[in-house]
């Protein structure tokens, strides 16, 4: 069976810095139409930067939709929506903890909400790491932790953890950790 549907028309509702907003008319494989409303994004990264002493370098800052502090894996959109992910977690992982990693491994992609979203979310895991100094946006405010690994993997299934790229990410570098392929 055909699942396909075919975009008829799209009608921009909202465009922005981060985010833009379209309404599309498409038909459905049956031949009836229905509305899909888009969220637009350019995508972002995460990585999870183990240390030498198998601890997750995550952090915490507070995430406006939520209206709560929130603890995750370094992470960030791609610059101008065409930046190479990998280059982009490079980036991101110096900015907001200051390290650099000697080796990036990738973990795959994430559709966080498929939906009506079409961002897309590269996950990396970080080994080798050095540390300098943070570097974060002008309107990021976020502090550096360390957790060690198996802490924030119990973190996840107690549900302390509710960010999905960090879900992702840490169990992912979990089963490699524990398989031997890291």
């Amino acid at each position: 069976m055909n699942l396909e549907e075919k975009q008829l028309s799209a009608e921009y509702i909202y465009k922005g810095r981060i985010i833009n907003l379209r309404r599309d008319t498409c038909e459905l494989p049956n031949g009836n139409t229905a509305l899909r409303e888009v969220i637009e994004h350019p995508g972002g990264v995460c990585v999870a930067a183990l240390t030498d002493n198998n601890e997750v370098l995550m952090v915490r800052q507070y995430r406006y939709p939520y209206s709560e502090v929130v603890l995750e894996i370094p992470a960030g959109k791609r610059d101008h929506g065409n930046e190479n992910p990998l280059e982009c977690g490079i980036r991101e992982l110096r900015e907001e903890t200051g390290a650099k990693a000697e080796k990036f491994i990738p973990l795959g992609e994430l559709y966080p909400s498929p939906g009506y979203c079409g961002e897309i979310i590269w996950l990396y895991a970080a080994t080798g790491l050095t540390f300098g100094e943070c570097d974060p946006d002008d309107d990021e405010f976020l502090t550096v932790e360390r957790i060690p690994l198996d802490r924030a993997v119990e973190m996840i299934m107690s549900g302390e953890i509710k960010d999905a790229k960090t879900q992702a990410a840490v169990l992912k570098l979990k089963i490699l950790k524990d398989s031997g392929k890291i």
